[in-house]
């Protein structure tokens, strides 16, 4: 069995803690030969800063480009507020997407039936809930120039911000939503604001284009964003894949996450594109939840986000499905027995550890 390199990035606040839970489970794999994995380790976001006065350092940098894959923890906090902009923690999360060209974000809302009465809404809307969104990830208004905060004549302050895609960034990350759809339920959302943004229009011409001429068995349905987050919170269960940009991708994604009890339940792998010399693509896996500086230390934090990041690592970047299957049926199992951290946890029940969960999930894969 070849030995894979993963770089381990835990950041700040609860990343440390979720990331000790994947250590654990990368042992358990090593230990028992489903897998076999050789890990490093580096700092990111405010633990990069307080060391090295950036957001990640170029020896991380050197060491993510290396890896077969990078597994990242969550960055930021009140402590770094008021760190200079370009040095902030979440620049060394935009940096490693950049750098790596990691394009394709993967972020599926899933709600495990035990953990239906847990969302926002009711049980008949969400249970069976599965939907997976495709975010773009390397463009948008997070990366479009200019971008600055100028003075003008008369004193007062103008911010921009520039929404910016091409036509190769849409074909590209179309026919990565196309691909699951056609290994999912066949349908796919594509999200955007053609009635007001010209960078709408042409991801709907493009995205039209892609689907007339590759993909006419899957179908595809346009929705404006704000009518998809309304229709996220109404009827959830029309969705199977939807497909959007960046800034869009993020709230949407943010929306079904909660739809399926709590941020701490959501996974999310950021894929780059296809080496064509050896097939690997370049590939980090994260929790969509952030650092939660609130509960860091306290063994609040839910692991189940982080580790099912790792399991979409076993499919999609290691080709182990298997052992992800042994994953996300250990998470399912461990979630009917009834157990639950603070933040799936009904009131009254009493709610396990951030190690506990960890430690719990890892027996059940055996």
């Amino acid at each position: 069995m070849a030995t894979q390199k993963l770089l381990l990035l835990p950041g700040d606040g609860i990343g440390v803690e979720v990331m000790a839970e994947v250590k654990r489970l990368i042992a358990f794999l090593n230990q028992t030969g489903l897998a076999s994995f050789e890990t490093e380790e580096d700092l990111v976001g405010g633990a990069a800063y307080d060391a090295h006065g950036k957001a990640i350092s170029e020896d991380a940098m050197k060491l993510a480009d290396q890896a077969d894959a990078v597994m990242f923890g969550a960055v930021g906090g009140p402590k770094w507020a008021d760190v200079p902009y370009e040095a902030r923690p979440e620049a060394g999360l935009l940096r490693l997407r950049k750098d790596l060209g990691l394009f394709a974000n993967l972020r599926p809302a899933v709600c495990y039936p035990a953990l239906a009465e847990a969302s926002s809404l009711k049980r008949e809307l969400v249970e069976g809930l599965d939907i997976m969104i495709v975010r773009e990830l390397t463009g948008g208004v997070y990366f479009g120039e200019p971008k600055e905060i100028v003075t003008l004549e008369n004193g007062e302050k103008r911010a921009v911000d520039t929404q910016v895609y091409t036509t190769h960034e849409i074909e590209r990350i179309a026919r990565v939503a196309f691909d699951l759809a056609k290994v999912r339920r066949g349908l796919v959302h594509s999200s955007e604001k053609h009635n007001v943004m010209k960078s709408g229009v042409l991801w709907k011409q493009v995205v039209t284009e892609v689907h007339k001429a590759e993909y006419a068995d899957v179908k595809l349905e346009h929705i404006l964003a704000d009518n998809c987050g309304m229709q996220l919170v109404r009827t959830p269960k029309q969705f199977d894949v939807i497909v959007c940009d960046n800034l869009f991708g993020d709230m949407l994604s943010d929306v079904a996450a909660m739809l399926t009890g709590s941020l701490g339940m959501l996974p999310s792998a950021a894929l780059g594109a296809e080496d064509a010399k050896t097939g690997k693509r370049k590939a980090m896996y994260e929790p969509v939840h952030g650092s939660a500086p609130d509960i860091a230390g306290k063994g609040l934090a839910n692991p189940i986000a982080t580790l099912a990041s790792f399991g979409m690592a076993l499919r999609y970047s290691f080709g182990l499905s298997e052992a992800a299957d042994r994953l996300d049926a250990a998470i399912s199992a461990v979630l009917s027995e009834g157990l639950r951290t603070k933040d799936i946890a009904s009131a009254g029940q009493n709610a396990v550890s951030t190690g506990e969960m960890g430690a719990a999930v890892i027996k059940a894969m055996g």
